[in-house]
């Protein structure tokens, strides 16, 4: 005889990786982001990049190549994810990170940039460097 007292396994409300808002930062300052993010900011050719010291946030604000100061994005992985390299922005504001981090709440907000909080950013499980051995 079969069981009957069937409990539901619920869904949450999280998203995959490949179908939510997804932002990555390395230690060289690359800003990676998947396809749907990219879409959803627009997908410009650059981005300016702004930093708010107080809130330690970065924004990303959607603009064109030719514009003064202004980020080109780069194709990155073969998924149609994007990269904005960005090294300058550790060396300026003297940021340092422990490894990849991933943003826990990346956000666009009414100004169509993409907002990224470094307080609750952590180490990526996917990182690559997690799979290496260290010294």
């Amino acid at each position: 005889m079969r069981p009957t007292d069937w409990i539901q396994l619920p869904r949450d409300d999280v998203a995959p990786q490949g179908s939510g808002v997804y932002v990555t930062m390395n230690r060289k300052g690359e800003i990676a982001m998947n396809k749907v993010t990219y879409r959803r900011v627009g997908e410009p050719p650059a981005f300016h990049i702004l930093y708010n010291r107080p809130n330690s946030l970065i924004a990303l604000k959607p603009t064109t190549a030719t514009m003064k100061n202004a980020y080109p994005v780069r194709r990155h992985g073969g998924k149609g994810g994007r990269v904005v390299r960005a090294y300058r922005l550790l060396t300026e504001f003297g940021i340092k990170l422990p490894d990849t981090i991933e943003f826990a709440d990346p956000e666009i907000d009414i100004d169509g940039q993409l907002v990224l909080d470094l307080r609750t950013a952590r180490v990526s499980p996917r990182a690559h460097s997690q799979c290496r051995r260290r010294a």
